[in-house]
Formats: structure tokens, sequence, C-alpha cells
């Protein structure tokens, strides 16, 4: 993985000690709220219902064990003892005080670790697929060229400003796990005639307005990437609105230009930003790809044992995937035990995934956009113990895609921009289909919650979504269905009139046994709703 060289802990080192100043400045009352706001969302610190919110940094969600214990010192010490990780690959600590923000900061800063640009009109966190270094159905890993836009983007002068916040994912495989065309540019690597290049897409995003990105070029090749993309954002910091934060994303200017014409003026704008001689040289990827090498393979295979234990085999099967190397599984630990909070892991899960990291996959994590942690490398014999040690921590459920793996935001509990509570109805909707072997039975169905219309729970995108809203200062829930966020991504339209709490979770009862009464041999929950269509789903739900 990427290290720290002197100019990035020096760059780090110094935003700390920047900010402390300003937190004293604001607690002497030299600053007041509206001055210190821009400078605390600069330093990824939000002021919330109830406390302080900081979101830290994970960068195209990989870390290792030292940031993970780092990550858990944090939710011991600062916090009430637990994080909450995010779609964006973060981590965000719910409960902090003002006072403490800037000694956080400097320790997370000993490990390589930070908050910059984690809020505000910037290019945020770049995310990726959780799988990258592993998958076998990668061209290359996307984390090297995830950590080059990193750095071209982190405080670049033109567009630390832009009209909205600007989220961007690279993928280099066909299959998309990192939702990456619902995002304002996504990028999948591809190889065209032996080369590596860049698949571009643009002007995707959820939100109030949900919008499958369009394609903008179909190979943009590697030396020239990051002019390509400097090309876009000038295009959308020229054009976007700023009148309108309604209508700020560049998903809105590429609707209302035509993705033709975003097109034409991005090609134009890229034959000048090449002349500026702004691409770095291919040996500065090279550099960086370097440091995400494969770690020592061993090269006998070991067979899969499932050592005769049910809930074993159960989670074997759910929640290991296939590795490109032969011996080795993915494992994705779940953060969605029944009946818990989603995305949730107390400080003593952290340390725990920690030391599974050290000892068992390479001192290598990950984080998923769907709120799940990742042990990317882990050899088939050490599958039992590390099963074993999940299941004493609670962190061994067997759900991977299934019903109860749900993506939530934190809601009304804790978000002051939303409109209705999202974790209690998770865990309702958790615990209702968690048990009796029926969310096996459903199999891959995707669910998904947002306390606003914000989406940061990516409602839009799930097979099932669910929206909260205000209904005269009542919590009302629309149900959404056939949405994804994989490579078959669609939008998922609402059903009709919203639920109270218990009469959404319902409703999902509805939808659910009709698709188990008229799914066909091999079909999932999305298959058979995009082949019957919404009208018997209405049916079954409003009659």
């Amino acid at each position: 993985m990427y290290r720290y060289d002197q100019y990035d802990q020096a760059i780090v080192d110094a935003r700390v000690e920047e900010f402390r100043d300003q937190v004293a400045r604001r607690l002497s009352g030299a600053l007041t709220e509206d001055q210190f706001k821009p400078l605390r969302l600069m330093n990824g610190l939000y002021l919330q219902l109830h406390a302080y919110m900081l979101r830290v940094a994970v960068p195209y969600g990989t870390l290792d064990s030292r940031q993970m214990r780092m990550l858990g010192h944090i939710a011991r010490t600062y916090d009430r003892g637990y994080g909450h990780f995010t779609t964006r690959q973060n981590i965000q600590f719910n409960w902090i005080k003002l006072e403490d923000a800037p000694e956080i900061l400097a320790e997370l800063a000993t490990v390589e670790m930070h908050a910059i640009q984690t809020s505000g009109n910037c290019i945020r966190n770049i995310s990726s697929d959780q799988f990258a270094g592993a998958a076998a159905d990668e061209v290359t890993d996307p984390r090297p060229w995830a950590e080059l836009i990193r750095q071209w983007s982190t405080f670049h002068p033109e567009f630390t400003y832009l009209p909205r916040k600007f989220k961007i994912a690279v993928i280099a495989s066909d299959t998309d796990r990192a939702a990456m065309r619902l995002h304002d540019i996504g990028i999948q690597l591809v190889k065209r005639d032996g080369r590596i290049g860049a698949r571009v897409f643009a002007g995707g995003g959820m939100g109030r307005t949900p919008m499958i990105a369009p394609e903008i070029a179909e190979f943009v090749p590697a030396e020239e990437l990051l002019s390509f993309l400097e090309a876009c954002l000038r295009v959308y910091n020229r054009h976007g609105r700023r009148d309108n934060i309604y209508k700020a994303r560049i998903k809105i200017l590429i609707h209302d230009l035509g993705a033709d014409e975003y097109r034409r003026q991005v090609e134009e704008e890229h034959v000048a930003v090449k002349a500026l001689g702004l691409d770095p040289p291919l040996a500065e990827l090279d550099r960086i790809a370097a440091m995400f090498g494969d770690p020592p393979f061993e090269s006998v295979e070991s067979p899969l044992v499932p050592n005769g234990d049910a809930a074993f085999a159960a989670w074997l099967d759910q929640n290991t995937s296939a590795h490109k190397h032969p011996g080795y599984r993915v494992v994705t630990i779940s953060l969605k035990p029944i009946g818990g909070i989603p995305g949730d892991a107390s400080a003593d899960q952290i340390d725990l995934m920690a030391d599974l990291a050290e000892r068992y996959s390479f001192d290598e994590l990950r984080v998923t956009h769907a709120q799940n942690i990742v042990l990317p490398h882990v050899a088939a014999r050490d599958l039992f113990a590390v099963w074993s040690a999940l299941r004493d921590a609670g962190l061994a459920e067997a759900n991977l895609d299934l019903i109860s793996d749900i993506i939530a935001c934190p809601g009304l509990d804790y978000c002051s921009l939303a409109n209705a509570r999202s974790i209690p109805l998770a865990q309702k909707i958790a615990t209702r289909f968690g048990a009796n072997g029926r969310q096996q039975e459903l199999g891959e169905l995707k669910l998904k919650i947002s306390g606003c219309i914000n989406a940061c729970g990516h409602h839009h995108a799930g097979h099932i979504g669910v929206l909260g809203v205000d209904r005269k200062g009542v919590e009302n829930f629309q149900l959404l269905l056939g949405g994804s966020g994989a490579e078959d991504v669609s939008l998922a339209r609402i059903t009709g009139p919203g639920f109270s709490e218990d009469g959404v979770v319902d409703a999902i009862e509805k939808v659910t046994d009709l698709y188990l009464a008229r799914r066909e041999d091999g079909e999932r929950f999305l298959d058979t709703y995009r082949r019957l269509g919404m009208e018997p789903f209405k049916e079954v739900i409003y009659g």
C-alpha cells in the first residue's frame, strides 16, 4: 500500500497545526461559528444534532493494522467506543468534542491518516473496488491510479471551491463493486491493444435528482488521464450552477448541456490542458504502483475445509470470494449483525480486525462502499481460525449481499439534515428477515435506506430502496424497487404512497413474498422485478 514520503507527512502535519490554531480561536471566541464553519469543514468536522462528527479519510478504502488500531484508539478515547464506516469508504466518529479535534488529527497523522477533503465543495475521497489487487477479473490493480488521482486532487488550487462536492471512483473490471456510474466521474480501467487506459463516465449521482453517468471517453491513454480529468473538472467549474445548491452538481450540467456537448467541450479543453504539460510521466505511476505489489503468496494450493461446522460452511459460502491466487480467499467481514447498526464497529472489534489482518491477510484491510470490512488475502487453511475469531466478536454474520446486509445512513438519530430515522428501520428489517433462513431463501437482495433525499444510504441503487421523508412532522417511508449500483446499473422507482416504519417493513415482506412466488430458476429479486415490471408489486402492496 502507499506510504507517505516527506512531502505527504509535512503537508498533513502542517494542516494539523493550522487547524489547532483555528480551533483555539473558535474556543476563545475570536472566530464566530459562521467564520469557523468553512474551516472545520475543510478538516472533515461537521456539527450534527448532538455533537461534532469527524469524518476520517480512508483513500480507496485501503488501510493496514496500525491505522485500524488508531481508529480503535480514537473510538475508545475520544468517542463513545465505536466508529461508523461509510459508503465513501471512510469512517465517522459521531461524538467528538471540539477541543479534542486537533489532537485526534495529530494522532491520525502519526499513522499517515487525515480528514482532508472529506467535506466541502472539493474532490472528495477517491473510492475504488474493495477487492482491488485480489480480484481475478481485474485488468490491473486500480489503487495506484486512485492514489495518483488523490495526489493530483488534494489541495488542487482550481478545484478547492467547486460548485458542489465531487466524487470519483476507479475500478478495473467489468464487475462493478464500487457503484462507479453513480459518481460524478467514474473510471473503468481497460486494456486495448495491449495498453492500459481509462473508460471515463461523468455526470452520475444520487440525491434528489438521481442520474446514471453517460460515457464521456471510450479510452483515455494512461499518460493523459490526469489532463483529461482536469479538462472534465474545468468545464464543470466554468459552467456549473452556483446560484442554486440543488442544481449545482455536474450531473445537472451534463443533463442541461447534453452529453455530446459536454464531451465536445471536454475534448476541446483537453487539447489545451495537454499543452500545459500537466500530466506526470508514466514513471510516476510506476513508482506508486511499486508500493502495491503482490504480497508473498505461497504457491501451494490449500483446499477449502468446512470442518463439519454448518455455521462456518454457510459463512464460507456467503462471505468469502474467489481470489486471483490459488489457495487464497477474499473475506468480507459483515458489520451488519442481525438487529445491529449497519456499518458500526466497536473499538474492540476494530482492534480484532486489525489483529486478523496482521496475522492472516498480509497486514491489509479494506473498507467497502457497502459499509463492511474486507481481509483481501486470506489463505484457505486460515479461514476457520479467522471465522472463529470473528464469531466470538459478533462479526461472523453470513449475510453478504443478502437482505440484512443493509446500507443505511445515520439518519435522524445523528444527522441534522435527515427527515427520518434509518437505523431503527434497518434493525427491524434485519430482525424480521434474518431468522429461520428467510434471507437465504431470498438470495441476493440489496436493500438500502436513506433518511433524507440526499441519499447517503444509496436508496436509488437498491434492489429495494427506502427513503425517509417528513409528512407534516411525522416520519414517513417511501418504498422503491429496481435499482442497482453494479454493472447492470439502474435507478429504483417509487412504488407509490409512503408508509409508517412498521408499514414499510410489512410492504417489503409483501414484495419479497411475491418474488418467491413468481421467480424463475436462477432469478435474483432484481431479475424477477425487471421481468414482471412494477405493476404486480404495486398490486400486492396497495391492493
